[in-house]
């Protein structure tokens, strides 16, 4: 299916601030980022942040919801082009001394590292408005065919900057956090904390690596929907499933792994549970399979949810 417009924006904003991350990574090592690492942040940011990601709002997304009702003037779409302008300004500031870093100028160091955290702090926020209040409102006044045109218009504004912009600036962007050391937001989890999570959570998740043996469950020292133990680990999943249903875990798998399939999903009754069971493969940023997940969850609560609940429980 498609992306809508503002998916296609907000992956822009997602993938810039994985930049920001990366580059305080950098900056917080003793001799600060290398120089290729400064060159490549110049060229993201003059270049895909904005002329390509703020082109996009301001010659398709925000002419045409200003036309549908919200002004210019005196709201967020006001602040926003405020904001644009401001980062324009920063950005200006921080060409030289980037180019001067990039160029074996050490003693740039503070100075670059005081306006790249400005820019970050300025675009970090600005998107949290877009995200949150000015797309939102966007979604409001525009029609399905108002949609269409600005995903047309982000294609185009991509097109007009090469055709590979997008893939090339991407993969910029992820040459920048490998560099960076940063990878996905769980670099900040202690394990402890991440296994904690994984418990708490209101499904149980299973793990089959790439091999097809077993290799996570959740809720371990909980009462599940399906009862497993740590015998189960190492285990080929073919082991842990009846006979008869040994044909549909074969093909799910094989689809999975050939990329045929991204979902299998399966709802059954268990007494007053109604089960739902999905399969999701797994793939690491290049596309290889790395196993595949089973999240089951009682939807039985659910699905019993009736009128809206607003107010918070008595503690």
């Amino acid at each position: 299916m498609p992306r809508a417009w503002n998916d296609l924006l907000m992956d822009d904003h997602q993938t810039t601030e994985k930049v920001f991350a990366a580059m305080e990574q950098a900056f917080a090592q003793p001799d600060g980022p290398p120089p290729a690492m400064v060159a490549g942040l110049l060229e993201y940011c003059a270049v895909y942040v904005d002329q390509c990601h703020n082109m996009k709002e301001e010659q398709h997304l925000f002419p045409l919801i200003e036309k549908r009702g919200i002004p210019r003037d005196g709201g967020p779409l006001g602040v926003m082009l405020g904001e644009h302008e401001q980062a324009r300004a920063i950005l200006a500031r921080l060409k030289p001394l980037a180019t001067a870093y990039a160029g074996g100028d050490r003693s740039t160091l503070g100075d670059l590292k005081a306006v790249v955290t400005e820019y970050a702090e300025l675009l970090k926020g600005h998107f949290w408005k877009e995200n949150d209040i000015l797309y939102p409102m966007a979604l409001r006044v525009l029609s399905p065919a108002d949609g269409a045109a600005v995903v047309a218009g982000i294609a185009a504004i991509e097109a007009g900057l090469g055709a590979d912009t997008h893939a090339r600036f991407y993969q910029l962007a992820d040459d920048l956090c490998h560099a960076g050391k940063v990878e996905d937001l769980s670099f900040g989890l202690e394990r402890h904390v991440l296994a904690a999570m994984l418990n708490r959570l209101p499904v149980e998740i299973s793990f089959v690596d790439a091999n097809d043996q077993v290799a996570y469950f959740s809720h371990e020292n909980q009462d599940k929907i399906f009862p497993r133990t740590r015998g189960a680990i190492g285990t080929n999943v073919r082991n842990c499933h009846p006979p008869k249903s040994l044909h549909m875990v074969t093909k799910i798998l094989e689809d999975f792994r050939a990329g045929r399939r991204e979902v299998a999903e399966f709802w059954i009754d268990l007494g007053p549970r109604r089960v739902h069971i999905r399969y999701f493969p797994v793939r690491d940023d290049a596309g290889a399979y790395l196993g595949c997940m089973e999240v089951v969850q009682d939807i039985a609560p659910v699905i019993a949810l009736k009128g809206q609940k607003r107010l918070l429980d008595p503690a």
